[in-house]
């Protein structure tokens, strides 16, 4: 699928609503229906032979919760865990994942007329995984399809659709 068709796909709907976070300099936009809660940074159990990534595990209430560390993930220098560093808890095809991130900023809603295709570079995010760029004011966002990043075939975390 080209990225025009992604962008088409995504904007056919309308306006969309993205929590933002950030890692290190770069601002992200997900899906907001695709977050379930955020939570303080606390440690993970580690698992033994993860990937350096996958942090480890927390027990949520009961369900045992992956936690990847999105700045490990995109090959970022390794950053402090510090008061502003949160867990975004998402349920992804009825699993649920934690990812590690800088900070959150807000949640930004945009109109088809704010969102743009993803130019082709390389990249250690999977291009699959880049919907497109959403601006607004002077604000730039790289919007991120997070269940194709987390079913990526590194990440084992969920399966991809049938």
């Amino acid at each position: 699928m080209s990225a025009i068709e992604k962008m088409t796909d995504s904007v056919a709907a309308g306006t969309r609503e993205y929590l933002t976070f950030r890692l290190s300099r770069e601002e992200y936009g997900i899906d907001i229906l695709k977050v379930q809660e955020i939570r303080g940074y606390e440690p993970p159990t580690r698992i033994a032979n993860a990937p350096d990534f996958i942090k480890g595990v927390v027990n949520l209430r009961g369900t045992i919760v992956p936690i990847v560390d999105m700045r490990l993930k995109f090959n970022c220098a390794s950053a402090q865990y510090d008061a502003f560093t949160v867990v975004i808890i998402l349920n992804l095809r009825q699993r649920i994942v934690g990812i590690v991130v800088d900070s959150v900023s807000d949640v930004m809603e945009l109109a088809p007329e704010n969102l743009r295709p993803a130019p082709e570079v390389e990249s250690v995010i999977d291009s699959d995984a880049v919907i497109g760029l959403g601006s607004l004011a002077d604000r730039m966002l790289i919007l991120l399809d997070i269940e194709k990043l987390m079913s990526g075939v590194d990440m084992g975390l969920v399966s991809e659709p049938c």
